[in-house]
């Protein structure tokens, strides 16, 4: 006898709680479109949220900040078929069925700095320019 109100309180308790009303909702709104030179096959969000990585079946994978502008391109041939961010900012990891293969991909962000209006020696196009900044003491 105990068991069948058990039973009974249970069903009871289910079907309160599938007829009370949910106040949650989720609402959605597409702040940004990307559009793509080849159809992607996977992508992956650096670790900081500053880079969006998408991986293309034209072997690319297309690097766009978070606003959406693509800062570049980095080739990794058609064997690659999806890519995961790797434990530091500057890893991605390609991953090849196919050929039973990861491969680790170290990037370099190179970032240019303005030294037109800045006090310099030598001449003045010089394929490298060595900068410092002594005065920041």
């Amino acid at each position: 006898m105990k068991n069948r109100s058990a039973v009974l309180l249970l069903i009871a308790l289910v079907f309160l709680a599938l007829s009370c009303p949910v106040n949650g909702a989720v609402e959605g709104d597409v702040k940004k479109t990307l559009n793509l030179e080849s159809p992607p096959l996977d992508l992956a969000a650096s670790l900081n949220g500053k880079y969006l990585y998408v991986l293309t079946d034209q072997g690319n994978i297309l690097i766009y900040s978070v606003d959406g502008k693509l800062e570049d391109k980095v080739s990794v041939g058609n064997q690659v078929d999806s890519i995961k961010v790797g434990p530091w900012e500057d890893v991605i990891l390609l991953v090849s069925k196919k050929n039973k293969q990861v491969q680790i991909l170290l990037l370099d962000f190179i970032k240019d700095i303005d030294l037109s209006n800045a006090p310099f020696k030598g001449p003045a196009d010089a394929p490298v320019v060595i900068a410092v900044f002594s005065d920041f003491q």
